[in-house]
C-alpha cells in the first residue's frame, strides 16, 4: 500500500522539488499558506506535482491541521514550513515564533488529538542554531565564540572573540559535537522546533529526523523575497549588471547547498528511516568559501561588474559556517552531486528569465 507523505511548506523553494521528487512512490498531501513574501502570485508553482492533494492552510491554524490530519492520516510528515529571515526576526519576533514555534505545537497536538501517530516526522533545521559555533584558538584549544553585537561589527572588527579576547579558526558544524547557540530569534525558533519535537516524538515512540542545513539555493528560489538566500540577491544584481556588495570586508565564510542535494538527503532519510530515536545530521556541499569568492566567480559566470567589498553588515549575522557532512555520509547515503559552477549557472538562468 502507497505511503502518504505530508508535506508542510509544499509550495515552498525546497517543497515542491521534493514533491516532485517523491511523486511517483508516495501520495503526497501538501500545505502551504502561500505567503505573498514567498507567493507574489498567490497560486501554487506551476511545477507543483498535479496528483497530490493541495491545501492552502497557516500552520497557526489548529482547525486546518486537525482537518487534515483526520482526513488523511499521514505515515510520513516532513515539516519544513517557516519563517526564514534573519534580520527580519529581530524586528518580527513574534510572526517568527508563532510560526515556528506555535506552528509546530500546533501540528502535533492535531496528531495528539487524533489518535494518529506518523511511522516517522522529519524537520528542515538551519545551521543557525549554532550561533557563531565552535573555533579553535592558535595554540589549537576550542572554544565556543561569543556573538557579535552591533558595537563590535561598527567599528569593523569582524571575527568573532574568543574567551581571552582571541580570534581563532571556525570548525565546520557536526551535531554530534559542537553545542548549538543561536544568536537571533530565527535561530533561537528552529532550535525551539527540534525540542518541541524531539520532546514529543521521544514521549510518543515516534522516530525524528532532523537536518541541519546550510545556506540553500538554487533555480526556483523565490526572486521577489527579499529576505531569501544572499546567492538570489547576487544573481538579480549580476543579471542587472550592478556590482554585487559584499558585506564584512568579504571574509564571511559559507557552505552553499543545492537545492537537488538538499532534496536528496530529504529522499534518502525517507527511504532510510530510523526504526527509533532522534537522527540528527548536518547538510551541506561538503566546502566552504568566502562571499567574496563566491561572489566573484557567480558576477564571472554572470559577465558582471566585479564584486565591491563593503563594511555593511547585518545585525544576527555569523562569520562562519560550514557542515561536517561525514555523519550523514555514513547514517543515509548523503553524496552532494551539484558544484558551485553549475548551481550557479543554473541559478542565473533562472533569474534571468525572471
Amino acid at each position: 500500500m502507497t505511503k502518504t507523505v505530508l508535506i508542510s511548506g509544499g509550495a515552498g523553494f525546497i517543497g515542491t522539488k521534493l514533491a516532485n521528487r517523491l511523486s511517483a512512490d508516495y501520495s503526497l498531501v501538501l500545505v502551504d499558506n502561500l505567503h505573498p513574501q514567498v507567493h507574489a502570485s498567490g497560486e501554487w508553482p506551476a511545477n507543483s506535482p498535479a496528483e497530490a492533494v493541495r491545501i492552502v492552510g497557516d500552520v497557526t491554524d489548529s482547525a486546518m491541521w486537525a482537518a487534515v490530519v483526520e482526513e488523511h492520516r499521514p505515515e510520513i510528515v516532513v515539516h519544513l514550513a517557516a519563517e526564514t529571515g534573519t534580520g527580519q526576526s529581530l524586528t518580527q519576533s513574534n510572526r517568527h515564533a508563532s510560526v515556528n514555534v506555535s506552528g509546530t505545537a500546533q501540528l502535533l497536538d492535531a496528531l495528539s488529538n487524533s489518535g494518529h501517530r506518523p511511522e516517522s516526522i522529519l524537520l528542515a533545521s538551519s545551521r543557525a542554531v549554532y550561533g557563531e559555533g565552535q573555533w579553535l584558538s592558535n595554540s589549537g584549544e576550542s572554544y565556543y565564540a561569543q556573538a557579535r553585537g552591533e558595537a563590535q561589527l561598527l567599528r569593523e572588527e569582524w571575527e568573532p572573540f574568543g574567551p581571552d579576547g582571541e580570534q581563532g579558526t571556525a570548525v565546520a558544524h557536526n551535531a554530534a559535537t559542537v553545542e548549538p547557540r543561536p544568536t537571533n530569534v530565527y535561530a533561537a525558533t528552529k532550535l525551539a522546533q527540534e525540542h518541541i519535537l524531539s520532546s514529543w516524538c521521544t514521549a510518543m515512540d515516534v522516530p525524528l529526523t532532523v537536518l541541519r542545513l546550510q545556506n540553500v539555493y538554487g533555480a526556483g528560489q523565490a526572486l521577489e523575497n527579499s529576505y531569501t538566500g544572499v546567492l538570489t540577491f547576487f544573481a538579480t544584481q549580476a543579471i542587472a549588471g550592478k556590482p554585487i556588495d559584499v558585506y564584512e570586508g568579504g571574509g564571511i565564510i559559507r557552505d552553499f547547498v543545492h537545492v537537488d542535494d538538499v532534496v536528496s538527503a530529504f529522499h534518502a532519510s525517507i527511504e532510510k528511516l530510523p526504526e527509533s530515536g532522534f537522527r540528527l545530521l548536518d547538510i551541506g556541499s561538503g566546502s566552504q568559501g568566502t562571499l567574496l569568492d563566491y561572489a566573484t566567480e557567480l558576477a564571472e559566470v554572470a559577465g558582471s561588474p566585479a564584486p565591491v567589498i563593503t563594511t555593511k553588515f547585518r545585525l544576527g549575522d555569523v562569520r562562519a559556517a560550514s557542515a561536517d557532512i561525514e555523519p550523514a555520509r555514513a547514517e543515509i547515503g548523503y553524496d552532494p552531486q551539484v558544484s558551485f559552477a553549475t548551481g550557479v549557472s543554473g541559478l542565473l538562468d533562472f533569474a534571468r528569465q525572471g
